[in-house]
């Protein structure tokens, strides 16, 4: 898939003026900005599900943009519950989907 990402931007400046940094999502590796988020440097990389929904393991992934509905929330560097729209990437770090959270009304265990 082509990138979705924006080169040239009259606030944020140029693209080809930004660190690039390799994170990996789900084991697959992407390119990423110094500046991006976990969310936009997925999305600009054509990825639109960050995780499942506990139950029904229909697809979740950028919702509000802004920290409030967790909807975008994936595992880093072994780390849970981690909202991709607010943390800044890393060269390097490891971004993994999919991971269900307990529900404790079911008994549920990490």
């Amino acid at each position: 898939m082509n990138s979705m990402r924006v080169n040239h931007h009259p606030v944020l400046g140029n693209l080809e003026e930004q660190k690039e940094v390799k994170i990996y999502f789900d084991g697959q590796q992407y390119e990423a900005y110094e500046g991006d988020t976990i969310a936009s440097a997925l999305l600009a990389s054509g990825v639109r599900t960050l995780r499942r929904h506990e139950d029904k393991k229909t697809p979740r992934g950028i919702y509000c943009n802004i920290g409030h509905c967790f909807e975008c929330r994936v595992r880093v560097n072994g780390k849970n519950t981690v909202r991709a729209c607010l943390t800044p990437v890393e060269n390097n770090m490891r971004i993994e989907s999919g991971i269900s959270l307990p529900d404790p009304l079911k008994g549920g265990k990490l």
